[in-house]
């Protein structure tokens, strides 16, 4: 009787064991995706379109979690995910542009497949060692420089077109302000000196000065958001201080707004429609972001914002579910990567699991 008990208290184990090794043949594939935070705006429309793609996936069930900005809360997410055997790792990390972080997550995960997206893990090729030797890592993300380049291309091809009714100062310079997302994410440091660079190439070409920052007292030429949430009530608390010393009937207005993301740009017209600016009939603050977000392309519809560079929110949650599915097939990260047939994605040059999805200019339709 010892003995039959013995063997009974063993398959049970055995089963147990196979149940918390989270299977793939028997329980399908378990995904849990990680986000930086849950008040991002552009990353709620990719969780909105990835939950859509996950869906149809069949034998594939997936979560959500969220990390409130914090890289510490993120990776005890991700150890007990794995604990609870999660197949397949997706994340959006929190410390973006760190290297370091992305070794951490990968060391956590072991040979679980890690899918990084939309927050750089490393900055000016620092993350390719950490993709190249690990084959159970990619990244599908953007080619970081570009939003800036379309972006600056935007604003100064807007500024030759409407120069003198842009100039509200009539000093024949256009006064600017710039709002970044946050210090250390390197999408917000090319987006702001792409912006900018770009921009100034476009008007001296044209033979018009280049733009002057409002604030000669910032060296840095910028307003960041010191939470790193790249969020609108940043951006207005920002502008709303602005307003008290630099206005029209001081001479010195603020007569551009660059804006790191959407979000930013939405505080930003806020500020401006509380004083007055950007409503119909009245002087409009060209105002330009980053993302496409439905509210940016409302505002540009109603004459509120002059533009933004499309992030395509549905092409990177396509490209996360399709190499999901990849992966879930046998596939590895970069199998899975180069099966994706898609024009709006491309292989970096330089790392073959590293994918782009692309920008697109957009001031509306």
């Amino acid at each position: 009787m010892k003995k039959f008990m013995a063997l009974l208290l063993a398959a049970a184990m055995m089963l147990t064991m196979a149940a918390c090794g989270g299977d793939s043949g028997s329980d399908g594939t378990k995904v849990s995706v990680f986000w930086y935070d849950e008040s991002d705006v552009y990353l709620s429309s990719v969780r909105t379109a990835l939950n859509g793609e996950l869906d149809k996936l069949e034998g594939v069930t997936y979560d959500n979690q969220y990390a409130a900005n914090n890289q510490s809360t993120q990776l005890d997410q991700i150890k007990t995910a794995i604990a609870n055997g999660t197949n397949i790792v997706v994340v959006n990390q929190v410390t973006s542009g760190s290297e370091d972080t992305a070794k951490d997550i990968l060391a956590a995960a072991g040979e679980i497949p890690v899918i990084f997206f939309n927050r750089a893990i490393g900055t000016d090729g620092s993350e390719l060692p950490v993709l190249n030797e690990n084959a159970t890592a990619c990244f599908i993300g953007t080619d970081a420089p570009e939003a800036g380049h379309m972006q600056g291309q935007m604003i100064g091809d807007y500024l030759v077109a409407n120069y003198d009714t842009v100039d509200v100062n009539g000093d024949g310079v256009i006064s600017y302000a710039m709002m970044k997302g946050d210090e250390a994410n390197i999408e917000a440091i090319y987006r702001t000196q792409y912006g900018v660079e770009d921009a100034n190439a476009v008007l001296t070409a044209a033979g018009k000065p280049a733009l002057q920052y409002f604030d000669a007292s910032n060296p840095d030429c910028y307003q960041v958001d010191q939470g790193g949430a790249w969020s609108a009530a940043a951006a207005k608390e920002y502008m709303d201080t602005n307003f008290v010393t630099y206005n029209e009937d001081n001479g010195n207005m603020i007569e551009l707004v660059i804006c790191n993301n959407d979000g930013m740009a939405e505080g930003v017209i806020a500020s401006l429609q509380e004083k007055g600016y950007n409503k119909e009939g009245a002087h409009v603050v060209p105002v330009f972001g980053v993302d496409a977000t439905d509210n940016a392309k409302a505002l540009i519809a109603d004459g509120a914002m002059a533009g933004t560079v499309k992030q395509d929110a549905e092409g990177m949650a396509a490209a996360i579910a399709q190499t999901i599915s990849g992966i879930a097939g046998g596939k590895s990260p970069a199998d899975a990567l180069a099966a994706l047939s898609d024009d709006r994605f491309t292989i970096a040059a330089d790392c073959a699991t590293k994918l782009y999805v692309a920008y697109a200019p957009y001031t509306g339709e």
